[in-house]
């Protein structure tokens, strides 16, 4: 079996395990009129910021934590966090701030059982393999296979948002930078 079959096989493995009605849990949270504040770190981080590129791609306020032009926070807004092992020390750590502030929160781990998850008023359980992961195996190295699921997942999440709010291909082209 070549590489490329054994990692599609992976995914597609982890993809087959994520509850579609997760998905549809966190679209009762996201709508137009609220924003939307994305977390992660490092790779889990990267995801972040391609969810909330494609967010404001179809339509949304979105924002991601830590950079220079994030507005602050309000109870009423929405936090979005994703950390593969749901214990990343400063995604845990700004998500219960945002909790405290009085947003809701979603969270996409791989733990349903973390402590990112028990902050989470709805949680996107991707059982993809992280580093450290003891009981989920992987041929590819640390969190690669859970931030290729996550990828896959928040894509979905986002297809199945455009399609709920009638965002058409050519409405999300508009948004797309049109200075490169």
């Amino acid at each position: 079996m070549q590489v490329f079959d054994v990692i599609l096989k992976e995914i597609e493995d982890v993809i087959g395990q994520v509850d579609e009605a997760d998905l549809d849990a966190a679209m009762a949270l996201i709508q137009k009129d609220t924003r939307i504040f994305v977390d992660g770190s490092g790779r889990s981080g990267f995801q972040a910021k391609g969810f909330a590129m494609r967010l404001m791609h179809i339509g949304y306020a979105s924002h991601v934590i830590g950079e220079t032009v994030t507005p602050s926070i309000a109870a009423g807004d929405v936090y979005f966090a994703v950390s593969g092992s749901g214990k990343t020390k400063n995604v845990v750590n700004d998500t219960r701030a945002a909790k405290e502030n009085g947003l809701t929160v979603i969270a996409a781990t791989s733990k349903a059982d973390s402590p990112l998850a028990e902050l989470a008023d709805c949680t996107i359980v991707i059982p993809g393999a992280t580093k450290g992961d003891k009981n989920k195996k992987s041929v590819q190295l640390l969190s690669s296979l859970f931030d290729q699921a996550v990828h896959i997942t928040l894509d979905a999440l986002c297809l199945k948002l455009s399609r709920r709010d009638h965002t058409s291909e050519a409405d999300a082209a508009k948004m797309h930078t049109n200075v490169e």
